[in-house]
Order: structure tokens, then C-alpha cells, then sequence
């Protein structure tokens, strides 16, 4: 049985997109890339698999945000159409630019923290052999 990481210095570090294991070499590089090891410390990250998982946990962010804050715009104030499209738009956008990579970050740290997807089988020498 394998002991867990610390969980929230590494999502903390997740978030910053930095290794979750040293939080001193960048996690991800082109946006959303994540990188195969560490440059710090040598950590290995190409086990992650955050695949659709954040853009979901985004998309739920965002629209959590968002939708209350459209319908006290829209009772509060009355704006035109165009400009709460315009504005909403604008923000969703630039909302989800600003999470997508910090909760990729998290992701790729919940993993390595837990121990999940092959982040533990390195250090306790568990590698599955094929016979």
C-alpha cells in the first residue's frame, strides 16, 4: 500500500503550474502542454491523464460564475442585448483562458499526490512486469 503525497501543497503548486513535487520547474509549457519530467528535479509527469477533465471542471467554473452574475446584470441594470452578449462573452472567454491551464495544473497534481495513473510506481519500485 503507498502513502499519499501532502495534497494541498501540491495543488498549490498545480495551480501555480509548477512541479507539484518541488514546485520550482514548470508543469506546462504551449499553453497546456505538460512536460515529460521535471527540469528541477527530475520528477517524471508524462504518467499524467487529465485528457477532458478540466475543460469540464472550467466549463463548470465558468458557467457557475457567470450565470448568477448574468441574472443580477440583466434585474439590476436592463443593459441592451448586445452589449450583455458582448460583455458576457468576453469574460467567459477570458475567464476560462485564465483557469484552463491552473486547473490542468491541479489535475496533473491531484495525480501525482495520489498516486494515481503510475506517479507512485517509480518510487516504491511496484513496476508491473509483463510475463
Amino acid at each position: 500500500m503507498s502513502i499519499n503525497r501532502p495534497l494541498k501543497p501540491a495543488l498549490l503548486r498545480g495551480w501555480r503550474r509548477c512541479c507539484p513535487s518541488c514546485g520550482k520547474g514548470a508543469l506546462l509549457y504551449k499553453y497546456l502542454k505538460v512536460h515529460d519530467s521535471c527540469d528541477a528535479c527530475g520528477q517524471e509527469l508524462h504518467h499524467h491523464r487529465a485528457d477532458d477533465g478540466p475543460a469540464y471542471l472550467t466549463i463548470l467554473i465558468v458557467g457557475h460564475i457567470l450565470a448568477p452574475l448574468l441574472h443580477v446584470v440583466f434585474v439590476q441594470f436592463r443593459p441592451e442585448p448586445w452589449i450583455m452578449a458582448l460583455g458576457f462573452g468576453v469574460g467567459s472567454v477570458a475567464l476560462c483562458l485564465y483557469l484552463l491551464p491552473r486547473i490542468k495544473g491541479g489535475v496533473v497534481a491531484f495525480q501525482w499526490a495520489r498516486r494515481l495513473n503510475g506517479f507512485g510506481a517509480e518510487a516504491s519500485g511496484n513496476v508491473l512486469k509483463t510475463q
